[in-house]
């Protein structure tokens, strides 16, 4: 399987800044891309953005949709939309929409759902908070956020792609170990083995505060095929490292 790096630009951005750094990353990449990239950006710069990166193998990610098709939901952006402008990818149950937004695995399952109906790919993002690592449940919250997914989609899980974000090392500098990452991405691999024989093909993503020093690393493990990088894919140069390793 090939690997994948998706940056998350969260809410940063301008036309300007957009213009910027997309120009560096795509003039940076290697001449032989043997790497998925792809950048979740703002969804009021999606359409600036696939313009930017129309021929360069970079694919538009969206950083949410909605679980709804169409219809009286002010501030929604539904996953036809996303269709209609060439999203690939969207991410899905985000540690910020579940903690900041009130998102349950039921929405986070129906969003990822609705995605695939539109021939867009969700990245469905697990993951445990410092207080759940710290009382041994990390399994258990990653395996139920990841069940309630697995159940809605059915046979399409072979469609996904899971991005474990220990919520506990977004943002705040921390990371964890090579061997932490693997051991929960050895679970994550092993409850998609039990649920479709295609488990192989689903991309599983590092998503807890990669970098440049970090990606090697991390992206040596049997079980990470790739990561969902934040802060660093804001920042070409490091942004382009991330994608080097993976290459």
């Amino acid at each position: 399987m090939k690997k994948l790096i998706v940056g998350n630009w969260k809410m940063n951005g301008s036309l300007q800044t957009n213009a910027d750094l997309v120009s560096d990353v795509v003039q940076g990449l290697p001449a032989s891309l043997n790497c998925g990239v792809g950048v979740a950006v703002p969804a009021v710069y999606v359409a600036q953005v696939q313009a930017l990166v129309q021929g360069s193998g970079v694919a538009v990610a969206a950083q949410d949709v909605s679980q709804h098709e169409k219809g009286a939901y002010t501030g929604e952006t539904s996953a036809s939309m996303l269709q209609d402008l060439g999203v690939r990818y969207t991410l899905v149950g985000h540690s910020e929409r579940r903690q900041y937004h009130g998102e349950t695995d039921a929405v986070v399952a129906a969003k990822a759902q609705a995605a695939l109906a539109k021939g867009v790919t969700p990245i469905v993002c697990v993951g445990e908070t410092l207080a759940e690592r710290e009382a041994g449940q990390t399994e258990q919250v990653v395996k139920r956020q990841l069940a309630a997914v697995i159940h809605q989609v059915g046979h399409c899980i072979s469609e996904l792609v899971v991005a474990y974000e220990p919520v506990w090392a977004i943002g705040t500098g921390k990371t964890a170990s090579p061997e932490q990452a693997q051991a929960v991405h050895a679970v994550l691999r092993a409850q998609l083995a039990a649920a479709t024989e295609h488990a192989g093909r689903v991309p599983l993503l590092y998503g807890g505060s990669m970098n440049a020093a970090n990606a090697v690393p991390l992206l040596s493990q049997a079980d990470i095929d790739g990561g969902l990088v934040g802060g660093a894919s804001l920042k070409a140069a490091d942004f382009l490292q991330i994608i080097a390793a993976a290459n």
